[in-house]
């Protein structure tokens, strides 16, 4: 009787699983009344919580953006549809910490859902866009490195105008924005939102002449795709199923190898995020640079896209001669907010604030202690020797900040190109979450205001490498690290300078 009862519960138990994941419906569109219920929400609450809402963009202007985007609800909306909308109106913020994400829901669905997708992964900077990779395997001639002038009728240079109006980043970077389309297949992602995706793309590139020609290409199938992935070797299969995955993971994300030859050490950082013992790696990793006396020192941020400011701030004092604030200023414009109940853990976020800001007499909660607080460089295992930095357009946040910190001293060069965050400050520290009623749209919702440092000029750009060393389509086709190879090469020049 037990198994019987046993059986039945898992029959209804499936039942009702499946139906509640049968009942969400990707294509739904949400009324015209429930879009403006969400937009009104989703203007108040940036009006009424967000400390740069104004930094970059007028009152003015942003109040045209809002505007518009309200009056451009005139029907009913998919999800799609209403994230585009938001998406072009938070990006006027020009905030990169402020943007806007899918419902729980809907991500859900698209992680697994075989849709036809946009091919082509394209790497671009302002005036060329490469294939870096072609989802239709048995295409010949979109190969890595190929040039692409023009997808439907559209120029690279209309394709991005377009669709930077809604990619976000601090102020007026925009080499944060080429490489936001250039990580992964994001291109494809916007323009299939923007333009919409038919199941052949036509497409202008040049052939290996220089000339340019048309090609009609299909979307990728992932549902037809019966090309099986190459199997690894035995030595490579044995070390992975060997290696703890966790331990895979933190190799990715930060990571230390020395070349004895040059006595140069690759330090690869990828986050300052908690979680992966960055730490024990930095005090790990610079006693074993002072035990070897290794000269050079190599650090790519170039995809860091930022995390625990008391990470980055550890990492500041192993390399950096000089006491330093984080900020000059640090301040939320609210405690708390009439909506607090559609943004996430809003009441711990309120007890924080109570007891870690100070209301001043211009009317902001500060977070005196930063504002306050010199750090010294470390005394124990301080590194003194060259040091390259390698920093790009998807080195944000906290990965700005260290690069801003010792950016000018004597023994560190920057190399790569502009930072995709601000050199002037940000608007981060606490990000909450917003889900908006209706839709269950989401958006992030930064907290406080970061003035790193208030005698830089307010310029909208990130920080500039003192090297700018800039892709080519050679390098794409060939597979290079060509920010990696300048940093070897300075190191080789400075070598023979100094024997």
């Amino acid at each position: 009787m037990r198994n019987v009862f046993y059986f039945i519960f898992l029959v209804l138990f499936s039942f009702s699983c499946n139906t509640g994941k049968d009942a969400f419906d990707p294509n739904k569109k949400y009324s015209q009344q429930q879009l403006k219920q969400d937009y009104t929400i989703f203007r108040n609450i940036l009006q009424d919580s967000h400390p740069s809402l104004y930094w970059y963009t007028t009152k003015d202007s942003l109040k045209h953006y809002f505007d518009s985007g309200y009056a451009s609800i005139k029907d009913s909306m998919t999800l799609p549809q209403f994230r585009s909308l938001l998406s072009y109106t938070i990006s006027k913020i020009n905030c990169g910490h402020t943007s806007v994400r899918y419902s729980k829901k809907y991500t859900r669905y698209l992680d697994t859902a075989k849709q036809k997708l946009f091919p082509l992964s394209l790497k671009i900077w302002p005036d060329t866009m490469v294939v870096a990779i072609n989802l239709n395997r048995k295409d010949s001639v979109l190969k890595r490195g190929v040039v692409i002038t023009k997808i439907n009728g559209l120029s690279q240079q209309q394709l991005t105008d377009s669709i930077f109006n809604y990619v976000v980043r601090d102020g007026y970077n925009l080499t944060g924005k080429y490489q936001t389309l250039s990580n992964d297949f994001t291109f494809g992602s916007w323009y299939k939102n923007i333009f919409g995706l038919k199941d052949t793309l036509d497409i202008f590139y040049l052939d290996s002449a220089g000339n340019e020609k048309e090609i009609f290409t299909p979307l990728y199938d992932p549902k037809g795709d019966t090309i099986k992935i190459e199997r690894r070797s035995v030595v490579q299969e044995l070390k992975r199923r060997h290696r703890p995955k966790p331990l895979r993971k933190l190799i990715f994300y930060r990571n230390l190898e020395i070349d004895t030859v040059y006595s140069t050490a690759f330090m690869t950082v990828n986050t300052f995020a908690a979680g992966y013992h960055l730490k024990n790696f930095f005090r790990y990793s610079f006693k074993t640079l002072k035990e070897k006396n290794i000269k050079n020192l190599v650090i790519d941020l170039r995809s860091n896209g930022g995390g625990e400011t008391t990470n980055s701030t550890m990492l500041t004092r192993f390399i950096i001669d000089k006491k330093f604030k984080l900020a000059d200023s640090l301040y939320a414009i609210s405690r708390h907010s009439e909506y607090d109940r559609y943004i996430s853990k809003s009441f711990l976020y309120r007890v924080f604030m109570m007891f870690a800001t100070k209301k001043k007499d211009d009317g902001k909660y500060h977070y005196g202690y930063f504002e306050r607080h010199y750090y010294q460089p470390k005394s124990e295992n301080h590194y003194n020797g060259e040091v390259y930095v390698l920093i790009g357009g998807n080195s944000f946040s906290a990965a700005t900040l260290f690069a801003g910190a010792i950016k000018g001293q004597k023994n560190v060069t920057l190399i790569g190109e502009e930072t995709g965050g601000g050199n002037y400050g940000n608007t981060a520290w606490i990000i909450p979450d917003v889900t908006l009623p209706n839709t269950k749209m989401r958006f992030r919702l930064p907290k406080f205001r970061l003035v790193i440092n208030k005698e830089v000029i307010k310029n909208g750009r990130g920080i500039m490498p003192d090297v700018l060393v800039v892709p080519s389509t050679e390098a794409i086709r060939k597979g290079i690290d060509f920010k990696a190879a300048k940093a070897k090469e300075l190191i080789r020049e400075r070598a023979a300078q100094n024997p």
